[in-house]
């Protein structure tokens, strides 16, 4: 069923939308919640959510061209709150080094003035995405938005792990010079 279908159901509150998302996306929404959490049933919880989520926001959202990503933002930030609320220390390192990557190159986000450019902050992300070659971007999006391990990506890729970490500094190294030229001033 394509997306436009699927959303069109959610805008008549008919709950096959919900099977028909589920379907088709809910593997893939289980798996990002699953990679930031570690729990396989807080990550289907995060995927039932997203439904309720979406139910409850369709209409006046109308994610008919890019639902994936609409589920997928939805089920990263309910996947975030859980993680907040988890106790091990273990897991919390693992994101706090995801974060301390992505430190050098992100502007701080202290002032409200910044909270109010965020917008703009994600449009140069994107516009700098847009310009890297495929499988650069994709290893940054594996890693930054979908949490996967450096293991996880040289599974998908082929790659060594040193060629990964190698990919993401060059990336977070020419993010940072972007970003700067930009405006941003990065601590």
């Amino acid at each position: 069923m394509e997306d436009r279908d699927i959303v069109a159901l959610f805008v008549q509150k008919d709950e096959k939308g919900i099977k028909a998302a589920a379907s088709k996306y809910g593997g893939a929404l289980r798996q990002l919640a699953h990679s930031l959490t570690g729990d396989r049933h807080i990550a289907e919880e995060c995927e039932n959510d997203t439904y309720l989520a979406a139910w409850n926001r369709i209409p006046p959202d109308d994610p008919s061209e890019h639902l994936f990503a609409y589920l997928a933002r939805i089920v990263r930030y309910r996947a975030i709150d859980r993680f907040r609320q988890m106790k091990g220390r273990e897991d919390r390192e693992y994101a706090g080094g995801l974060t301390k990557e992505l430190e050098e190159c992100l502007p701080s986000g202290e002032s409200t003035e910044s909270t109010v450019l965020s917008g703009e902050l994600a449009a140069a992300i994107n516009a700098f995405l847009e310009k890297e070659d495929s499988v650069s971007r994709d290893v940054f999006v594996r890693r930054y938005f979908f949490f996967d391990s450096i293991g996880r990506i040289c599974a998908r890729y082929g790659f060594t792990q040193s060629k990964v970490k190698s990919i993401l500094f060059r990336m977070r190294k020419r993010l940072r010079a972007e970003l700067e030229k930009g405006g941003y001033t990065i601590l």
